[in-house]
């Protein structure tokens, strides 16, 4: 696994119902600082965006915003960042996000959030990417999706591999030592679609 120097956070634009979403983002900011990780996110100015970009640019480090232009226009775009992307659609900040990071964190958010991890989760599944995914699972928050998770596992939605390979910690340190550490657990791509294949043969066979 290469160095890590630069992480991709997803969060909310909100500061969420409980304080500690705020305490926890400033923890994970001054960590940041401290081992020179470049922040990549989102770019807002509001929110646990804002609180995590802001304690790291005042601990002095480097914070990389990429935003489009549309919600640049609705004056929640963070001014003083270190560097600032410009793009024209979502996809392509996902994109730009991805070149940027050596890894992924999920802090609490909402639906923006979890449409930012599940697609770069996909992207790892088919192997598009092979970057350490992780959910900063403060005060708990996702605990109800880890056990959903879980659930699509045991339901054979979701490969066993692919749920042991989404790192989930709610202290900082052991997330981040995690993710320095990541080491991928493989599916045999072959096997995969032919076992795929097979259910399929066996679904038509039973409908015929």
């Amino acid at each position: 696994m290469p160095s890590i120097k630069s992480i991709c956070v997803f969060c909310g634009s909100s500061s969420g119902s409980n304080p500690v979403y705020t305490e926890k983002a400033v923890a994970l900011g001054n960590l940041f600082a401290e081992k020179k990780i470049t922040l990549v996110y989102g770019g807002s100015n509001v929110g646990l965006m804002h609180v995590i970009a802001e304690t790291i640019l005042k601990a002095g480090g480097k914070v990389i915003g990429v935003m489009p232009h549309t919600l640049i226009q609705r004056e929640v775009a963070h001014n003083g960042l270190t560097q600032f992307h410009v793009v024209e659609t979502m996809a392509e900040r996902k994109a730009v996000m991805d070149r940027l990071s050596d890894a992924f964190i999920s802090m609490p958010g909402g639906i923006g959030t979890m449409d930012e991890l599940f697609e770069v989760m996909s992207w790892n599944q088919l192997e598009l990417i092979t970057k350490p995914v992780a959910l900063y699972n403060v005060f708990g928050y996702y605990d109800q999706l880890l056990a959903f998770l879980d659930h699509s596992v045991d339901q054979r939605f979701v490969k066993p591999e692919h749920r042991i390979n989404l790192i989930a910690e709610s202290d900082e340190n052991v997330l981040l030592e995690k993710i320095f550490n990541y080491k991928p657990v493989k599916v045999d791509g072959g096997k995969w679609i032919s076992e795929l294949r097979a259910e399929t043969d066996k679904m038509n066979d039973s409908i015929g």
